[in-house]
């Protein structure tokens, strides 16, 4: 504070010069305010007469965050702070100055210098201190983004098939990638934490704790989705594009993530299934029997018929309505299991093997259709009291 008392030293002045220069210390301090206030009014009307054309809404990529009116609210409201801190930065700057001309309000003066200066030279101190923490952690950021970039180079290769790791598939290169991502992000902020600016703070400690807490506390069941999410990835049930069935749910996978399941039913309905549903609930992926060293998927349904009637000719019906049947293999040849012998009739079995599995729906329906007109053209009635048509659709 010495230097700022011989600085301040001005007892050889007399009144009248001292108060000559505070009111024009005063007046010039009154017009910069003015002037500032002046210069701001003006930028706000002309911000309030600015067209959509002027000032674009703020978008990343193709989401909207703030319309175009709610970007010139925030631009005003930022204004607005910018004004009251130059005003309170002119007075700061200038009150001092003007209680310093006279003995009786230097120590104000003083006081007031002291606000400003001490905090201020305590934040260089410590801006100055922490330099070398500064650069130990722009050194670890910069190796671990680098680190980053090897990896997703790595898990496109993968990914892509340009890469091939003996049991590892590709469709594991991108969760691998995320899990990788956070476990390298984790270690990075234990390695950072300690040169944290106030990370030894007892407040500091305490936030961390209490945000810990809050964290697993209310995380429980989304950490449990996760952690199911992570063992459907590796454990390959299905992908993207496969139709499955899930409990009572027949679908398409549309989406697939470390949270939920996303199917789309032949009805265009969107079904979500949490990922601990998943791993308790019974999965059937009919994409596994279209696969290349595969036979295709045996669709069939059943047919009960009278005892007067050769089981011979049921067979025969029977396999020439699948032979005709749209996108039914010709190869393996479509068969006919007896299932039920029962008092009044028999009960047959019609299988057949297909590949297309988005069309599952429509292919059963040309089948059933092939089967009534079969026992039509050979003047068999299916109407009669003890002959039904029993279906089980499993795809």
């Amino acid at each position: 504070m010495k230097p700022l008392s011989i600085f301040f030293e001005l007892d050889k002045m007399d009144n009248l010069t001292r108060i000559i220069i505070a009111l024009v210390m005063v007046a010039v301090q009154i017009f910069l305010i003015w002037l500032v206030w002046f210069i701001f009014k003006r930028l706000e009307k002309k911000l309030e007469n600015s067209t959509n054309n002027k000032i674009k809404p703020l978008m990343i990529k193709k989401s909207t965050l703030l319309t175009a009116k709610q970007v010139v609210i925030l631009i005003e409201n930022c204004l607005r702070i910018l004004k009251y801190v130059i005003t309170a930065i002119i007075l700061f700057l200038t009150l001092p100055f003007v209680f310093s001309l006279f003995p009786a309000t230097r120590d104000v003066a003083l006081t007031i210098f002291s606000y400003i200066l001490n905090p201020l030279k305590d934040i260089g101190l410590s801006a100055l201190h922490y330099i070398p923490n500064l650069f130990k952690i722009v050194i670890i950021i910069i190796i671990t983004r680098l680190v980053l970039r090897a990896l997703k180079f790595f898990a496109l290769k993968i990914e892509k098939g340009k890469l091939v790791i003996p049991r590892f598939y590709p469709d594991w290169a991108s969760p691998t990638l995320k899990i990788c991502q956070v476990l390298l992000w984790a270690f990075t902020l234990a390695l950072i934490y300690p040169s944290l600016p106030g990370s030894d703070s007892k407040a500091f400690q305490g936030v961390s704790v209490f945000i810990g807490i809050v964290f697993s506390i209310g995380s429980t069941s989304a950490i449990g989705n996760l952690v199911a999410g992570l063992v459907i990835t590796y454990m390959r049930p299905f992908k993207i594009g496969d139709r499955v069935k899930i409990n009572d749910i027949t679908g398409f996978v549309v989406e697939k993530n470390l949270m939920v399941i996303r199917l789309k039913t032949h009805k265009n309905e969107y079904v979500t299934f949490p990922n601990l549903m998943i791993l308790s609930a019974n999965t059937i992926n009919y994409n596994r029997s279209t696969d290349e060293d595969e036979e295709g998927l045996i669709i069939f349904t059943e047919v009960t018929f009278g005892y007067s009637t050769p089981w011979q000719t049921i067979h025969d019906i029977l396999i020439s309505a699948a032979l005709k049947t749209d996108h039914v293999q010709k190869k393996p040849k479509p068969f006919v299991l007896q299932t039920k012998l029962d008092d009044f009739y028999a009960c047959y079995q019609i299988n057949c093997y297909t590949k297309d599995i988005s069309n599952l729906p429509r292919v059963y329906a040309m089948l059933y259709e092939n089967i009534q007109d079969g026992f039509q053209e050979a003047g068999l009635d299916l109407t009669s009291s003890h002959y039904r048509v029993m279906t089980t659709i499993k795809g």
